[in-house]
């Protein structure tokens, strides 16, 4: 094996593995430093080699293809895990939009982009809930066998199920998020329902400036009373992502 053929055998093994470290968020995702990034994926490609057998050397477009393919499955799997992320994130979105935080927000250092305050903490703790209910090492453990699943190589093509697979993916955070943002959703509904009789009994109060403080205070009191339930609402979705990652994945055979 010439120095060519070793050097893209290391690199196939990375690229894998480096996309599961850049889209989950707990292993590393966008806002860690790239050295330990760097780290994590080489220190996955070296557990893996020993069990993954690397294709002879391929001409640059076959070369060119194989990391494509390599890249697709690898953002697949991490996909799985993102989506928990999301549902959470999506929550709060919903939660701070129905109790009046929209207006303030905060630069999430989990995605870069602006949440409100109950979105960053709803994310944030989904990614402590993921680490502390082991689902790295459900993550590491669904890479070890896709090596067996979807060696690497140049594959058969985009199998028709990807379609399905993604819409399965983006359905689980909408599902995810409305199940953890049901309760203050039905409470600020009867808040709401309070209100408007209030206004209809006393329609001297003003009841959109004397509304907002209630709305506050009840969606705090129940976000305080459901978060001791997230944990096992988010467990309970993260077989189901993994698996959905892994059939989303198996598309690229």
């Amino acid at each position: 094996m010439n120095g060519f053929a070793a050097a893209a055998g290391i690199a196939l093994l990375l690229v894998r593995p480096g996309m599961i470290v850049m889209g989950t968020p707990f292993l590393g995702a966008l806002n860690a430093p790239p050295q330990l990034r760097v780290g994590i994926a080489l220190f996955l490609a070296i557990m893996m080699a020993s069990a993954v057998r690397v294709p002879v050397v391929l001409p640059a477009s076959g070369l060119a293809v194989v990391v494509a393919r390599e890249i697709a499955i690898g953002m697949a799997m991490a996909l799985a895990v993102r989506v928990l992320i999301a549902g959470a994130e999506f929550a709060g979105h919903f939660a701070g939009y129905q109790i009046g935080l929209s207006l303030g927000a905060l630069i999430d250092p989990q995605s870069g982009v602006r949440n409100n305050v109950l979105a960053v903490l709803y994310g944030n703790l989904a990614a402590v809930i993921c680490l502390a209910t082991n689902a790295h090492h459900a993550v590491l453990r669904a890479l070890a066998d896709s090596y067996t699943a979807l060696p690497l190589g140049m594959g058969s093509g985009i199998g028709g199920g990807l379609g399905a697979s993604v819409a399965h993916i983006l359905g689980l955070v909408f599902m995810l998020g409305m199940r953890i943002a049901a309760p203050l959703v039905v409470v600020l509904l009867l808040v709401e329902f309070s209100l408007g009789l209030l206004a209809r009994v006393a329609p001297s109060l003003n009841v959109m400036i004397a509304g907002a403080p209630i709305r506050v205070v009840a969606g705090l009191l129940v976000i305080a009373l459901t978060l001791a339930g997230l944990p096992t609402l988010i467990g309970r979705f993260v077989p189901t992502a993994i698996t959905l990652g892994a059939e989303t994945a198996k598309a690229f055979r």
